[in-house]
């Protein structure tokens, strides 16, 4: 199982909403709720409920944290930019699309991965990325999915435009169209593209995620004005983070099994999975992936995507749209309306043990 990667049209509405509901407790206070949904990356959310992890870190702080399983990864970022959340697993570009898009000021927390394989196109027929000119493609419209396609066909010199056409198609129906005489092309993720290569000798993988190495990351990100107010509720998630994120660098089996059980794989599968994720369990690593020069040309062509698709919030005047923070103070898109935050501090203090 994984995240259904998502960019919901009815995201495009969340702005009005989102103007008449007050942000997630954007006060001092000592009970807090975050959302998640399942996904290789985001499985140590429901490990961290489940085992009292983040119980006896939430302790420490004085503070309350429950840990939500949300079956619909949309619907959760859309609960979390209404306002009933302050925190959710999310993926920079859903970020950016859903939350920030729709004025909800928001902070990247945590940098728990990137994609590095897990997100692939494939084709039948020997085909080749040029040879995509002039057919269909099939995958989930307006979705990391298509995001890739973008951008394999741009490293092969063609566009969308190119194409015959995108054929929207439900990660639930991916295996069988891709069965199917007429579908040559699939763009999807983990554990389908597994599926689909292993159940097809003629399947090959023309592009994936390893190309593009820090584009996809899957982040827990808050609200910016509860986390201001409330800087231990970072420091417990953080910590609690970590913590778990130790157990599964030391290749903690009783821990690694109980996160591929509830994600509905077996201990293997769920290795299988992590293998084709670049999981930052250091969490220096994660500083420089927030730190890195490439993000703000990462967050600029993600923002660019975005605002081609029309899902770069309502009415989005640019792909400057929505301004973006990141950790040494400078801003890529527009500064006086910065609503997306890559804050390292945090993660800085795992690093330097002082949480």
């Amino acid at each position: 199982m994984t995240k259904l990667k998502h960019l919901a049209t009815t995201a495009l509405s969340l702005g009005l909403l989102a103007a008449t509901l007050s942000p997630a407790a954007a006060r001092e206070k000592t009970d807090f709720k975050i959302a998640w949904s399942i996904y290789v990356g985001w499985m140590p959310w429901g490990y961290l409920e489940d085992s009292g992890i983040m119980d006896k870190w939430a302790e420490k702080y004085g503070i309350d944290v429950e840990i939500v399983q949300i079956n619909d990864y949309v619907e959760s970022i859309n609960q979390y930019t209404a306002g009933a959340f302050d925190g959710v697993s999310a993926t920079n570009m859903d970020t950016l699309s859903i939350p920030s898009g729709s004025g909800v000021d928001t902070t990247a927390l945590i940098i728990g991965d990137y994609s590095n394989d897990n997100d692939a196109v494939i084709a039948k027929d020997g085909m080749t990325l040029a040879d995509l000119a002039g057919t269909k493609v099939n995958l989930v419209e307006l979705s990391v999915s298509h995001y890739l396609l973008a951008r394999a066909l741009d490293s092969a010199g063609l566009a969308e435009k190119d194409l015959d056409g995108v054929v929207n198609t439900s990660d639930a129906d991916m295996i069988a169209a891709y069965a199917t005489d007429d579908v040559k092309t699939v763009v999807t993720w983990n554990p389908l593209v597994s599926e689909i290569t292993a159940s097809n000798p003629d399947a090959s993988v023309l592009f994936d995620s390893s190309k593009i190495p820090g584009e996809i990351l899957d982040l827990m990100v808050v609200n910016t004005q509860t986390l201001a107010d409330n800087p231990d509720f970072g420091k417990a998630l953080v910590g609690a983070w970590y913590e778990v994120m130790g157990l599964m660098a030391a290749g903690d089996e009783a821990v690694l099994t109980a996160m591929a059980e509830a994600s509905g794989t077996d201990l293997d599968g769920y290795k299988a999975q992590l293998a084709a994720t670049e999981m930052f369990y250091d969490p220096a690593d994660a500083v420089a992936q927030a730190s890195s020069a490439d993000l703000p040309g990462t967050m600029t062509e993600v923002a660019e995507f975005l605002f081609d698709k029309g899902i770069l919030g309502e009415g989005a005047p640019s792909a400057d749209f929505v301004g973006i923070a990141y950790p040494d103070g400078t801003v890529s898109g527009n500064e006086a309306n910065v609503m997306f935050r890559f804050d390292a501090t945090y993660m800085q203090m795992a690093a330097d043990g002082a949480l």
